[in-house]
This record gives C-alpha cells, sequence and structure tokens, in this order.
C-alpha cells in the first residue's frame, strides 16, 4: 500500500511539473541563410552572432535553418559546424538548398557532420520538428520527400493529443517555393501546429501555409544598409509567438508574431489553393497508360532496356519494373541515393549512388555482378558505348568501366569540380561538364584530356555541369544557368558561337537527322536552332506556356516528335518540324525528369513524386 501511495505522489508530482512547464515563456534564437564559403566575411558574419549570443540572457536553443554553406562542400560544412559548436546552449540544424542542390557528396555530408538531416526535440510542453525541403542535386522547386511527410505524420499521430508543435524548414510551404508544399498543410492542419519557421528570402515576413502561420527570418548576412549581420530571436508567451530583429550589437526589434490561443486554419482541404491539371481537360486523348507508385522520390530518369524498365531513387533502390503493366519484377538496394541516371547494355545496368560505388547488377534478376569503389559519392548518369561505360563521381574524376566485369579501363581524376551529367561519346571524345565552370573533352579510348573550354565565370554555380551535351556537325552543343546556348567546335574546343537571345538553362536536345538542336527557355517556350549553321540561326519558337521552368529535363525527339518535362508535372509533346503544340499533359506538380519516347504518341517518365509511368496520345 505504502509502495502504491508513493507511486500515485510521483505520478501527481510528475504531471504539475508537466502543467507548469507547459505554455512557460521562453526564448530562443534563430539563424538561417549564413552561406558560408572557405574564404568569406559570411564566417565573420557567424562568427559574431554566435559571440553574441553566448553573451545574451536567457537563450534557450538555437535554430539553425538551412542555406548554411553557399557551395555545399564539406569543407564549408565543417567550417559552420566549428562555429556553431561554440554555442553555449544546444543548437538544432536542417539543410537549405545550398547544402542539397550543389553537393558534391550527393547531400550526404550534411548528414554525417551534423548527425541527422532531421530533427525532434521537446521544450516547456512544445515540439519542434524540423526537416529538408529539398531539393537534391536537381534544380527545381523545393520538395519534400515522401519518407520525409511520412515520418511528419508519424511524429505529429503519435504525440499526446493537443501538442503544440512548431515545425522547422528553410523553404516557404507554399506554391511557387516547394512543388509539394500541399502534402505537408494536409497533414500538418489535422494537428496543433503553431507556426512554421524557416528562412530562403533573406528577410523578415508573416506567411500564411494553408492557414498555417508562417514567419520567414532575415539572413545572417551583414545587410547592405548598415553593413551588420543578424539573426532572429523568439519569445513563447502563454498567448503568443513574438518575433524580433537582432542586428549584430544593436538592440532587438519587434517586428512581428501571432497568437497561440487562436486558430487560423481549418482541415478542411477544399478551401485552399491546390494546383491545376486543367489542361488534361483540352488534350482528353493524352492519358495514362499505367503508374507505378514507388513511393520514394526519384531525381534519375526511367531507363527502357528489353522488355524492362529501370529506375533508382533517394533512398538507393534500383527498381526494375515491367514495360508492359509497370509492376515490380526486382529492386536492389544500394547504401545511399542515386541520382544519376543508369544504362544497360549486354545484359547488365550500371549505376552509381552516393553510398560511394559503381554498381553492375544482373539485368533479369537484379543479382550484384560487380562494383567498383570511387572515393566520393557517385551521381552522374551513365553512358555506354562499345562495351565501356562512363561515368563520374563527386571524387572529381571520370572513369571508364567494362561492362562485364566492372574493371577500370581508365580514369581521368584532374577535373577540378564533381560530375553530375550525362557523359556524350562523339567521334572518339567523351565530352562532359563539372560543377567548376568547365566543359571536358577526353580521349574515349585512353582518358587524355584533348581539351577544356569555361564561359569566362569564375562562380561554380554557372558551370555547364547539369545539361547532357549533345553534337553534330562537328560542334559541340550545350547551355548553362549563365543563360546562354554554345556551340563549340568538337576538336578544338573553340568557341564556334554562343546566344543569349532566348534565356535557356541546363536542356538540349538533338534532332533524329542531327541537323536541329531544342532547348527549353525559362518562361513558356521551347526553342530549335540550325545545328548546322556556324552563327545563331533559331528556325523556331513556340510558346508551350508551362511558366517559369528551369529544370535540367532534356527535349527529345522520336518520331517527329519533341518531348518535353518541367519542374510542376507537365509532359508536353511538339511538332519537330515547326514546334506547334501537339499534346500537353499534366501527372502531378513535382519535377519530370528527362522522358524516353518509346513512339510518336508515347512515352516513359518518372517523378520526384515517387512514381513511373507511360503517358499515351490516342490519336
Amino acid at each position: 500500500m505504502k509502495n502504491i501511495s508513493i507511486l500515485i505522489l510521483i505520478i501527481i508530482s510528475q504531471f504539475l511539473l508537466i502543467v507548469s512547464l507547459w505554455g512557460q515563456n521562453f526564448r530562443f534564437a534563430l539563424v538561417t541563410d549564413l552561406h558560408v564559403t572557405k574564404d568569406s566575411l559570411a564566417y565573420n558574419d557567424l562568427k559574431r552572432t554566435v559571440e553574441q549570443i553566448n553573451n545574451t540572457p536567457n537563450i534557450s536553443f538555437v535554430l539553425v535553418t538551412g542555406d548554411i554553406t553557399e557551395e555545399g562542400d564539406r569543407a564549408s560544412l565543417n567550417k559552420v559546424k566549428s562555429l556553431l559548436d561554440k554555442l553555449k546552449v544546444k543548437y538544432y540544424i536542417i539543410s537549405g538548398n545550398h547544402e542539397t542542390k550543389w553537393s558534391e557528396s550527393g547531400s550526404t555530408d550534411f548528414g554525417h557532420i551534423f548527425g541527422s538531416e532531421r530533427f525532434k526535440f521537446q521544450y516547456s510542453g512544445y515540439t519542434f520538428l524540423g526537416f529538408a525541403s529539398g531539393p537534391i542535386i536537381r534544380m527545381m522547386d523545393g520538395h519534400i520527400a515522401p519518407q520525409d511527410i511520412a515520418w511528419l505524420e508519424e511524429e505529429l499521430s503519435s504525440a499526446k493529443p493537443g501538442t503544440p508543435f512548431i515545425l522547422v524548414t528553410h523553404y516557404p510551404l507554399q506554391d511557387g517555393d516547394v512543388d509539394n508544399w500541399y502534402e505537408v498543410t494536409d497533414v500538418a492542419r489535422k494537428y496543433n501546429v503553431k507556426a512554421v519557421l524557416g528562412g530562403h528570402y533573406h528577410s523578415n515576413k508573416l506567411l500564411s501555409y494553408d492557414g498555417i502561420p508562417g514567419i520567414l527570418n532575415r539572413s545572417n548576412l551583414r545587410d547592405k544598409s548598415d553593413n551588420l549581420g543578424g539573426y532572429s530571436i523568439y519569445d513563447i508567451t502563454g498567448d503568443s509567438i513574438i518575433v524580433y530583429e537582432q542586428k549584430i550589437g544593436k538592440e532587438i526589434r519587434k517586428w512581428g508574431g501571432y497568437s497561440l490561443k487562436k486558430k487560423y486554419y481549418t482541415e478542411d482541404n477544399s478551401l485552399y489553393k491546390r494546383p491545376s491539371d486543367s489542361v488534361n481537360q483540352i488534350y482528353p486523348q493524352v492519358h495514362k497508360k499505367w503508374i507505378a507508385k514507388i513511393g520514394r522520390t526519384i531525381y534519375s530518369s526511367p531507363v527502357l532496356y528489353g522488355k524492362n524498365i529501370y529506375v533508382g531513387d533517394d533512398a538507393g533502390f534500383l527498381t526494375c519494373l515491367s514495360l508492359k503493366n509497370g509492376k515490380k519484377v526486382w529492386e536492389f538496394k544500394a547504401e545511399n541515393r542515386i541520382v544519376g541516371t543508369p544504362a544497360a547494355s549486354n545484359g547488365v545496368i550500371i549505376f552509381g549512388s552516393a553510398d560511394k560505388y559503381i554498381y553492375g547488377l544482373d539485368s533479369f534478376s537484379g543479382k550484384l555482378l560487380w562494383k567498383h569503389p570511387a572515393k566520393e559519392a557517385v551521381l552522374g548518369a551513365v553512358t555506354i558505348d562499345n562495351n565501356i561505360a562512363y561515368i563520374g563521381a563527386g571524387d572529381h574524376s571520370m572513369r571508364a568501366l567494362d561492362v562485364k566485369t566492372g574493371k577500370l579501363i581508365w580514369e581521368y581524376k584532374d577535373i577540378k569540380g564533381y560530375i553530375e551529367t550525362r557523359p556524350l561519346v562523339y567521334q572518339g571524345k567523351l565530352i562532359f561538364g563539372a560543377w567548376d565552370t568547365n566543359m571536358y573533352a577526353l580521349d574515349m579510348y585512353t582518358g587524355r584530356l584533348l581539351w577544356t573550354w569555361n564561359n569566362g565565370l569564375s562562380r561554380m554555380h554557372f558551370s555547364p555541369a547539369a545539361v547532357w551535351p549533345v553534337a553534330a556537325y562537328g560542334k559541340v552543343f550545350f547551355s548553362a544557368p549563365d543563360r546562354v546556348l554554345t556551340a563549340v567546335n568538337v576538336e578544338t574546343g573553340k568557341t564556334v558561337w554562343r546566344t543569349n537571345e532566348s534565356m535557356v538553362r541546363e536542356t538540349i536536345g538533338l534532332s533524329a537527322n542531327r541537323s536541329r538542336i531544342y532547348s527549353k527557355t525559362m518562361q513558356d517556350s521551347v526553342v530549335c536552332y540550325s545545328a548546322i549553321a556556324d552563327e545563331p540561326e533559331k528556325i523556331w519558337s513556340v510558346n508551350v506556356s508551362y511558366g517559369y521552368d528551369h529544370a535540367p529535363s532534356m527535349p527529345v525527339e522520336k518520331d517527329n516528335v519533341v518531348f518535353g518535362s518541367t519542374k510542376n508535372g507537365l509532359i508536353f509533346a511538339l511538332d519537330a518540324k515547326n514546334g506547334n503544340v501537339r499534346w500537353k499533359h499534366k501527372v502531378g506538380n513535382s519535377l519530370i525528369n528527362t522522358v524516353v519516347p518509346l513512339s510518336g504518341k508515347e512515352c516513359l517518365f518518372s517523378s520526384s513524386e515517387g512514381i513511373v509511368g507511360i503517358i499515351s496520345n490516342d490519336k
């Protein structure tokens, strides 16, 4: 009886403690958009921030909400960690697009260095949940991975009913910033989510994410107006969340907040804006022949080989599907994400993984035949020619491997950046770009450097590194984030012509007869230029009305039809001769990777939503 009384007293005391803590006022700091490099002033801004937080009383913890580096490199990540570790209070950190889009490790370094790509903790009755918003390697809108949405729903649903949550992301959870924002808000609005905190805009803003209060915060970088870095201070009171701007060495300035007592949203999804698929009603003859739900983010294009389809995903699975109906034949699990598009030949399917290996599998059974080690993540797409597989990696190397055995034939190590692209084989040369502003040409048989080309810009972000180059009539064609379409002499590496007339970016395609090249512009249009002429000669331009687009999905021609795709789920087909729109079809609202035409009426696609399918035109 005495033991029971003691147990009851313990339970009552714990309950009273929880009640006393629940709603207790507390203060924390939020630092975002640091953009540190190995040798920038941003490091000093962060250093002063850490020092000032350490000298500020009553800071309970610190949130760090992404874009902590400029280039996503390991040295800069470690540099940031060394400073953040000097904080006297605990900090919780998530990545931003600069850690995920540009990353020689395939966005794995962040988790290795900071311990996780997510965080969860409780403080004073509140549960904080932080998660990445991508995208991984590809240029596209922010994207919350299906596996992260599943994690979020599990954490929300398993908590005690009524638990107040604060979510932490980098991107704002709204249309134009995150392509599948509604999948997150539809989950969050079922629970007691008080606010979503983040950055990305480098400014202080109060927003509404389908009714959920959103607070964006200033960058840690010094302001041009007064040359002072800064961060945010938050107060959680019994009835409000209040945010202040804290400039280094200045008094804090209150600028916004929300009530914690008021419910700003409803669970009724119909009250909030959703992406429109009305274009599908204009072209009713186009339909999905079949759709396979992989359930994991896909950043690689599908590969058709024989009667099967192969696709890699963000969780490291290489899945084989039946071309006939999309049913799974087999799957193989690598130890980390697959970003680059595989290739198949002689009964072998080859791909690279961020686990630092190149794999060769039996294409019929999925059995591992061989794997070849690299020093860093293998992010490049595969090209196979004459039983040799060519693939680039994050260790600044291009490799040539025997398809059947995986034996290394040659390796070129003197690349200054990591490789993401699919290399081009043309006239005895292997041609590819890297994230170092250079385009390279190697002897495809020996790996000997033949030439390099550079656009004259120093920032790595302008590199011709994501585009899959094409070649014809002695010229190599490509586009880059500098928004210029370029033709280079294949023998010398000298520029033949360049044009910024059409504002293209990281997309290029070649006609079946090799006389024309195609590229998407960044706003609505597809353009066609002559591959024969030694100066820019535009053949046609057509308004496809897909809106703003910067996704590196290549136009592909088959049977006089040019197929293309966008960052927001649209697939389109154009007449190759004049550019006239034949049809458009929206399959979702996320990135569609480079499609694979099966005929002039059908194409195979994969999406970052985690689906693979075939689109068919009945007419």
